[in-house]
């Protein structure tokens, strides 16, 4: 398949990655047989990660590797999850995607990597004590369509 990312997007993404501080782990989940976009889900990945040795992506198959599906709540493909990587450890701040993160979400994905490489919301500290406050977890899930 043939790469989806232009020159001009490669060095704005670039320029974006050298600021990237801690190691980011990508975990990508496919299914060989039922997946609209698995391919350039995949091959945007590849070609995101590679742009700095702070990302490395893992390929996973939705039904091979279902035990670790279900560990980090991935229930769609393609799947994506962003997570901190502390050498071995993953470190799963929740942050998932389901389906191909084209369009505006492709800037969300670049966004949702630097914050998990800087370690940091960016919230500020009224919010962060807010926060502190919820008594139970929640779940914020954002859908979007490409309409």
């Amino acid at each position: 398949m043939a790469g989806l990312l232009n020159d001009e997007i490669i060095q704005q993404i670039q320029t974006v990655f050298k600021d990237l501080k801690e190691p980011v782990a990508v975990l990508f989940f496919g299914d060989k047989e039922n997946c609209q976009f698995c391919g350039e889900t995949r091959t945007l990945l590849e070609e995101v990660t590679a742009l700095s040795t702070k990302l490395s992506l893992d390929v996973y198959d939705m039904a091979e590797d279902a035990d670790l599906a279900k560990q980090y709540h991935v229930d769609k493909t393609p799947g994506i999850v962003i997570a901190a990587k502390n050498g071995d450890e993953i470190v799963d701040y929740g942050i998932r995607y389901a389906g191909i993160p084209s369009g505006h979400e492709f800037s969300s994905l670049i966004n949702d990597l630097m914050l998990v490489s800087n370690r940091d919301s960016g919230l500020k500290d009224a919010t962060r004590e807010a926060l502190k406050e919820l008594k139970e977890p929640i779940t914020l899930q954002v859908y979007v369509t490409p309409t």
